[in-house]
């Protein structure tokens, strides 16, 4: 009987035991299990595009399993915690191993910590060096093996193990050793981050390449041994020398990223519609365009789905630093004088109130506005031409005067309800609001040729998945103008040299050279693009055509190798040539009066001396073109205000000037 007390009493010592400990454990004080990580922003794949650091400076990039190589989780496994599966947190096996060793050589040869006390260790940023912290590992482990499955106590180490320096987890340490993400590791990369964690500070590939070479080598051959890896593989992965580097984390879209970490400061993960390659292409293409430049010329790229408002790639400067282009400025977003850029809404808002059609004819020659008096870009005037190719020409005084009958205030109407937020100078627009006088940044612009493109009504472009709350389709002009727009401006001569067919475009060009622009579209994307200098000085020689525009058929070609076809007339347009159009239609009348009957020299004045060979005349109103006779004799013709005449000598002139309406002007001069 006495054997049957003994081993009663034993096993209800045991019992107790084992009651303590379980009381023990589950009194356990456990430490948070989402602690902080680096602020990321992804494509519309989850591709990362760019990663913040922690406020303490670390860089930690979330990871799961799915996200990580199994061959180093093979890896891991095997040579950190091979029974890791079947252990309950602790391995007495390799504890006891660890202290046979210990004894034996008189100093530490093995640790007997398992993956689920490092876990414990790395989240408690803990101590190994006493039995006071390793016996807290020990109790920390027992409770996360209750609590956590096996995958979410693996998942831990994958985003707290140490890698050197401030870098942790085992996606950031891919991005910062290899440039890749953690799921496209080579056998000796996945072998260096298996060992680079026991002793992250010595072992750093960037400052100790040779320890980091012998720690994985030594991870290699425990691979093989376990039969993870064969004879080929081990040679060539041993073979692989570790290169002393530590690469940038991915910066792409840095702007577009600030917007959105900017936007929800406390979220960890931010998902953008970005497409990472056309990203990664129209960023280098943004860096090749101002290369070569010694002026300060900075540049901007805005690409968008026209049919989803979603944005695919945004540029907003050549490079995101501190140069003397100021690249940290978001130049997508910088208020610039539009140029010629608002003319399609000035014709579209036209032809959707029926007072013009793209064969309506009208008059390119001087006017004045009610002391507004405009010139074409080139000082030349073309008479009665159709509508269709004052646009394709760009020519202003056929703009000014559309908007006359328009009302100013229509087209920055207009504007608004394309998502545009046009800045009037002194809050009452003018006359000049159709040539530029107005401030609108890319991201206008590049929504109001969205709505033309998306058959007139309103894109909600946007850099966030999912559509924008509230966000209504408001009708910009109706379809029947937009498709006319289009079928304008995809016939639009291309600059020299430029390439492409079957995408409208506009350039434009701001008072005093400051912006060069220029806006596109096909049957599916819209891009944008602008040019200058971030402070706004003049860039002397700059046009939207010469600087611009190339950029602008670069990027379509970068995004696709065709362009989608425009969609066809709906069946509201009134196709029909001039002469067939309704009587209203056939021509615009003219919109304001003439300055004179006929026109006028300003230069040289009656009666003035003058010396010099040679003589620049000057004109104002009348029509082009203009004849100019010296002493009754034809020395000129032209649509410009001025000609350079020579050749007639010293004395008395006589000069005389008729317009295209058979009106003169005369003056008489010295020469000496």
């Amino acid at each position: 009987m006495r054997w049957l007390v003994t081993l009663a009493l034993g096993l209800w010592g045991v019992a107790t035991a084992l009651a303590e400990l379980d009381s023990w454990i589950a009194a356990t004080d456990r430490p948070p299990l989402d602690p902080a990580a680096s602020a990321e922003v992804t494509d519309r794949t989850g591709t990362l595009l760019r990663a913040y650091t922690m406020e303490d400076g670390r860089w930690r990039l979330p990871v799961t399993l799915d996200q990580v190589d199994p061959a180093y989780l093979d890896m891991l496994i095997r040579y950190e915690d091979k029974r890791f599966y079947h252990h309950p947190g602790i391995d007495p096996i390799a504890i006891l191993r660890a202290g046979a060793q210990a004894l034996r050589h008189g100093r530490v040869v093995s640790g007997g910590s398992t993956l689920t006390m490092q876990v414990a260790r790395l989240l408690e940023d803990g101590s190994t060096g006493h039995w006071g912290g390793k016996l807290r590992q020990i109790r920390v482990a027992l409770a996360l093996e209750r609590q956590l499955t096996k995958d979410e106590i693996l998942v831990l180490y994958l985003n707290h193990a140490p890698f050197g320096g401030n870098i942790e987890g085992v996606r950031a340490a891919s991005y910062a050793y290899f440039d890749r993400p953690p799921r496209r590791l080579t056998p000796a990369q996945a072998a260096l981050l298996v060992a680079l964690p026991q002793s992250p500070e010595t072992r750093r590939p960037d400052r100790a390449p040779r320890a980091a070479t012998a720690a994985r080598n030594t991870v290699l051959a425990r691979a093989r041994a376990a039969g993870l890896i064969d004879d080929a593989a081990l040679t060539a992965a041993t073979h692989d020398p570790v290169r002393p580097v530590r690469h940038a984390f991915p910066a792409r879209a840095p702007h577009l990223a600030d917007r959105a970490v900017a936007a929800d400061p406390s979220g960890q993960r931010h998902v953008l519609t970005i497409d990472g390659q056309l990203q990664t292409a129209l960023e280098r293409l943004a860096s090749q365009t101002v290369a070569h430049r010694s002026d300060r010329v900075q540049v901007a790229i805005l690409a968008a789905d026209h049919h989803s408002g979603e944005i695919l790639a945004s540029i907003g400067s050549a490079a995101y630093r501190a140069d003397g282009r100021a690249g940290f400025l978001d130049l997508t977003r910088a208020v610039r004088s539009p140029g010629s850029t608002l003319k399609p809404l000035v014709y579209g808002l036209g032809f959707d109130r029926g007072l013009i059609h793209p064969e309506t004819l009208i008059a390119d020659r001087p006017t004045d506005f009610g002391g507004y008096r405009p010139q074409n870009f080139d000082g030349a005037f073309r008479g009665d031409l159709r509508i269709r190719r004052a646009l394709q020409q760009s020519l202003n005084i056929p703009a000014v005067a559309v908007t006359q009958k328009l009302g100013p205030h229509h087209l920055i109407a207009g504007l608004r309800r394309a998502g545009a937020d046009p800045q009037v100078p002194g809050g009452r627009p003018g006359l000049a609001v159709a040539l530029g006088g107005v401030g609108v940044t890319l991201d206008d612009l590049v929504r109001l040729y969205g709505a033309i493109a998306n058959e007139g009504r309103a894109i909600d472009l946007r850099w966030h998945t999912g559509a924008t709350p509230g966000f209504a389709p408001a009708p910009v002009m109706n379809r029947a103008a937009a498709w006319h727009l289009a079928d304008i401006l995809v016939q639009t001569p291309r600059p020299a040299g430029v390439m492409g067919t079957g995408i409208a475009f506009k350039t434009g060009t701001s008072y005093g050279h400051r912006d060069a622009w220029a806006i596109g579209f096909d049957g599916r994307h819209v891009i944008g693009v602008w040019m200058g200098r971030a402070d706004g000085t003049p860039v002397p020689g700059a046009f939207g055509g010469d600087l611009a525009a190339p950029v602008l058929f670069d990027a379509f070609a970068r995004l696709k190798p065709k362009a989608d076809p425009i969609t066809p007339p709906p069946h509201e347009a009134l196709l029909l040539p001039t002469a067939r159009l309704p009587e209203h239609l056939r021509r615009f009348g003219p919109p304001a009066h003439e300055a004179a009957p006929g026109p006028v020299i300003l230069f040289p004045p009656d009666g003035a001396v003058l010396e010099g060979a040679r003589l620049a005349v000057k004109v104002r109103d009348g029509r082009a073109p203009y004849v100019w006779l010296a002493n009754g004799r034809p020395v000129g013709r032209t649509h410009r205000l001025q000609l350079d005449i020579g050749g007639l000598g010293s004395g008395f002139s006589s000069l005389t000037v008729i317009d295209a309406q058979g009106r003169t002007a005369k003056t008489s001069i010295e020469l000496r």
